[in-house]
């Protein structure tokens, strides 16, 4: 049976994770984030890349890992290298979707929605010029809608109202909206009411999910029933019943703690 590691600072990964296992759920999952940094939007890269480092490779050797899959974009534009330079398995990233954005819009006007970090990268400003130098990309950086995300997995509901005003700007300007944080699919039905206007909404799961079918083939046949899908965290585990609650419905175990040190 083949395992697969989804790594994370938060919960946001988890909408990633469920896009892969739609498609491969014969796989055994283990999910882990780095809760004691979060959120890794804020952190110097060197501190970023040596707790992504530690933790992915622990649980790498600890559980005979066959691919990683950073799902969390800021991690993706900064550990990559060092990742694939010390494992010798795949590591899948993810990048914020602006290529099928920039193809779906109409009006070549795309509003690309993540934290301040991923809005101000030059990877992202790369992918703007490749993909959709045809057309005007607005931006807003809000670490704010994470929060609500992981809010929502703790049982809150996402204000609404509070969604409107962030998105306020964006009024009549775009068509198409980039989800560019893997938080923010778990808000996406909540972001399109708040929107209004009728509007495509892109994350990068279902690609992630064919790119990882894609490198480790079929899986095998057996129930997904009698699979135990575990899940880590780095800070103490507080306050975490109504999140268990959460991965019980996406057939995850509840949160074990790695007690990797706080910054």
């Amino acid at each position: 049976m083949k395992r697969v590691l989804i790594f994370d600072s938060g919960v946001g990964g988890l909408s990633v994770y469920q896009e892969i296992y739609a498609q491969l759920p014969g796989f055994q999952y283990i999910y882990a984030f780095d809760d004691a940094a979060f959120p890794y939007g804020e952190l110097l890269e060197s501190v970023l890349i040596e707790r992504t480092l530690h933790i992915v490779s622990l649980l790498v050797e600890r559980h005979s890992i066959d691919l990683v899959v950073i799902a969390c974009n800021t991690a993706s534009t900064v550990v990559l290298p060092s990742l694939r330079k010390n494992l010798t398995i795949p590591v899948v990233g993810v990048v914020p979707a602006i290529k099928p954005a920039a193809l779906i819009s109409k009006q070549k006007a795309i509003g690309l929605l993540a934290t301040p970090a991923t809005v101000k990268r030059d990877y992202t400003n790369k992918l703007v010029e490749q993909f959709a130098s045809d057309c005007e990309v607005f931006r807003i950086g809000s670490t704010r809608l994470v929060e609500m995300a992981e809010e929502k997995l703790r049982g809150k509901a996402v204000s609404i109202t509070e969604l409107a005003e962030i998105l306020h700007p964006w009024q009549d300007k775009v068509d198409s909206i980039v989800l560019g944080c893997t938080h923010f699919p778990l808000i996406k039905q909540e972001i399109a009411v708040a929107f209004g206007s009728p509007v495509h909404i892109i994350d990068s799961g279902l690609a992630i999910a064919n790119r990882v079918k894609a490198l480790l083939g079929e899986q095998a046949t057996a129930s997904s029933a009698s699979i135990l899908n575990l899940t880590y965290n780095s800070a103490a585990n507080n306050h975490v019943a109504a999140l268990n609650r959460s991965l019980q419905e996406m057939q995850l175990e509840a949160i074990q703690s790695l007690c990797y040190p706080k910054i």
